[in-house]
């Protein structure tokens, strides 16, 4: 069964705004969560633990881009968590 018309993004740019985000953004997010959690736990073993959880984010947040209504609040929500998570790790060097 075809998915409802009235349901899917119409514009190009806006389709292209969410397939990069889902992409980029997304893994800009959940790189910079896992750079928080070396600051809070042992770096080894957060480097393990996100082989397995590095993943599974990030196809989280491709889903939540793709579900979005306007790609450019997930782009704005993105790029704010990635700046709030990477802010110790940065303050740290």
């Amino acid at each position: 069964m075809p998915a409802n018309k009235k349901y899917l993004t119409k514009s190009p740019f806006q389709k292209f705004l969410k397939i990069t985000a889902g992409f980029i953004g997304g893994y800009c997010v959940m790189i910079s969560f896992h750079q928080l959690l070396c600051c809070i736990f042992e770096p080894k073993n957060v480097i393990i633990t996100a082989a397995f959880t590095g993943y599974i984010l990030w196809a989280t947040l491709m889903l939540v881009a793709f579900l979005s209504k306007s790609a450019w609040k997930i782009w704005l929500y993105y790029i704010v968590l990635t700046a709030i998570f990477s802010i110790p790790f940065l303050l740290k060097m």
